[in-house]
């Protein structure tokens, strides 16, 4: 029970990063290691799935025109057919976060999206990239017109607002993310033979719950710009 007290006491040094290597003076933390993994992961994984493309899916192509069907739906929802040109965008990060949140299954890893840093750059890239967006769909008139809307009075008011998007999309992502790891870690260390498997499927469908909240945020932003508030 001592020993179980104690790890509990360092359960902090089983969920930060940690320096894995060093280039030059530069320190290079497990995020990062584990980010290009599940990169070149991915890479691999598609070119493989989309090499012998069928006209009659089947496999692998099936569940994945299933899960570009699904995205592409919701973007038609909100936006019409115009939605769909930002399909790589929102399927893009669809994907990348979801395996991010599943590479703890990964022996001895730790997810990325536990990490702020990772987080943080989730959401002010894809906040900047909606903005490049609206840009080019309305002119940089139209663009700013947006922010008047639906009186100039709450244009500070909608500005504050897209500084404040990154923001919460990286906490949100960051706190679900981290407390679900902080509780499976500890019920592990409490409970490691009882635990694990009910845990780990509770763990992929927390981690396709928080990719899915995610990307929905950024469709309903690009919304907003395309069709109105």
């Amino acid at each position: 029970m001592e020993e179980k007290l104690a790890e509990l006491a360092n359960i902090m040094d089983h969920l930060r990063p940690h320096t894995v290597l060093y280039i030059g003076n530069i320190p290079i933390s497990s995020t990062v290691v584990t980010t290009w993994m599940v990169m070149a992961i991915l890479t691999i994984a598609v070119f493989l799935a989309t090499r012998n493309l069928s006209s009659k899916p089947r496999g692998v192509q099936h569940l994945l025109e299933m899960l570009i069907g699904f995205i592409e739906g919701l973007l038609e929802d909100a936006m019409d057919k115009e939605g769909r040109k930002y399909l790589p965008l929102i399927a893009t990060l669809f994907l990348f976060i979801l395996s991010l949140n599943l590479s703890w299954f990964i022996p001895t890893v730790k997810p990325p999206t536990i990490d702020i840093s990772t987080t943080a750059a989730f959401g002010v890239t894809t906040v900047v990239v909606i903005q490049i967006f609206a840009i080019q769909k309305k002119g940089i008139g139209g663009y700013l017109h947006h922010f008047t809307e639906p009186t100039i009075a709450l244009a500070p008011l909608t500005i504050i607002e897209e500084f404040v998007k990154p923001v919460s999309l990286s906490l949100r992502l960051f706190g679900n993310m981290f407390g679900e790891k902080m509780v499976v870690t500890i019920l592990f260390m409490l409970l490691p033979l009882v635990v694990p498997t009910p845990v780990m499927l509770l763990g992929v469908l927390m981690g396709f719950i928080q990719a899915f909240v995610f990307t929905l945020l950024p469709i309903t932003y690009l919304q907003a710009f395309i069709k109105g508030h």
